[in-house]
């Protein structure tokens, strides 16, 4: 058994581990993008960036409206992008490190 809050937080380690879904955050930034652009500016398939956009939203992590025929989703929360701006650095130190 596991606390609730280390649960959650472990599933989003999970779905940052996910090379598409962490490239739509980086992308989304501080951005509202619809799927046909997130998928065109990270370069994957519409159906794979509309996947993970339903994982990433299951998981509380961006929001979408809906205008006309199209969404536009954003990261609902930026502090997910200061956690990967802290991994992305701790990452470059364990490489130089490595070197």
């Amino acid at each position: 058994n596991m606390p609730e809050t280390m649960y959650r937080a472990s599933r989003c380690c999970r779905i940052l581990g996910n090379p598409t879904a962490y490239l739509i955050l980086r992308f989304l930034g501080a951005n509202r993008r619809t799927p046909t652009q997130i998928s065109q500016g990270i370069q994957v398939t519409l159906p794979a960036a509309s996947v993970t956009l339903r994982q990433l939203r299951n998981l509380d992590l961006v929001r979408y409206e809906t205008r006309g025929n199209t969404k536009e989703y954003w990261v609902k929360d930026r502090g997910v992008l200061q956690i990967m701006s802290a991994l992305e650095t701790w990452a470059r130190t364990m490489r130089k490190k490595r070197l």
